[in-house]
């Protein structure tokens, strides 16, 4: 497929002209026209763009690609490395931040609801394009437990504060990623416990003293998912050959 093809394609499931956000959604750097081998992972570090070169890649889709809203507009330094190695290898690189968090089948809140079984899944905000979830467990769950299954299914122990009067966790409320201050619009709607991939010093008093159980469970672990998902859609439904690399991270 010829990669403006590609990047319709994927604008059409995503549609991130329906939310703003801080960085440029689609194709951010222009590589070969034909598009056949894929590779997929969480972030375009220097790690996986190499992993795409070795493995003759002619595009790389990413959760988290480049050109953030407040950084430098200097392509130089790590950057520079990074843009050049793609361009000289004639490698496409598309990056999708919100619209993959949010998309109600692919996104990594769905996959996270899907690999947490959580049931009767609805955005916490109070619109259509709420970026946080929430839920609930089909039967309660003490905070052990529940830090247990995110461990289990993470691969990475969660950070779990407590609150003040410990409770056991019915319903629940998420945000993969940086989505730690949607913790007290949680609290507000009377959720037991949320679970996002960042933690802030203040989160732990907002925990405690609203009385919900907080889950950090790693910004990179809580967001591998999407991207997995999306690619294994374009291969099975468009016949793409896609590979998704995991670099790890323990952040």
């Amino acid at each position: 497929m010829n990669n403006f093809q590609l990047e319709q394609l994927l604008n059409k499931e995503l549609k991130p002209q329906l939310i703003k956000d801080y960085c440029p959604n689609g194709l951010q750097v222009e590589g070969k026209k034909k598009v056949i081998k894929i590779i997929t992972g969480v972030t375009a570090s220097q790690a996986l763009i190499d992993a795409a070169i070795e493995r003759k890649a002619d595009a790389l889709l990413v959760h988290h690609g480049y050109f953030w809203k407040g950084e430098s507009e200097s392509i130089k330094g790590m950057k520079g490395n990074r843009i050049r190695s793609l361009i000289k290898n004639d490698i496409n690189l598309f990056a999708y931040h919100l619209p993959l968090d949010i998309h109600p089948i692919l996104g990594n809140n769905a996959e996270l609801a899907r690999l947490f079984s959580i049931v009767n899944v609805e955005g916490l905000e109070p619109t259509p394009q709420s970026i946080a979830m929430k839920g609930e467990f089909e039967a309660a769950l003490s905070g052990e437990e529940l830090g247990a299954r995110i461990h289990q299914v993470l691969n990475r122990a969660p950070l779990h504060i407590t609150p003040d009067v410990d409770k056991e966790i019915k319903t629940v409320a998420w945000c993969s990623g940086g989505g730690q201050d949607y913790i007290e619009l949680a609290a507000q709607q009377g959720i037991d416990a949320f679970i996002s991939g960042e933690v802030s010093e203040r989160t732990t008093y907002i925990a405690r003293e609203l009385g919900i159980h907080y889950f950090a469970a790693g910004h990179h672990a809580t967001e591998r998912y999407g991207v997995k998902a999306l690619g294994e859609w374009l291969e099975k439904e468009h016949g793409f050959n896609v590979e998704f690399i995991d670099i790890d991270n323990p952040v």
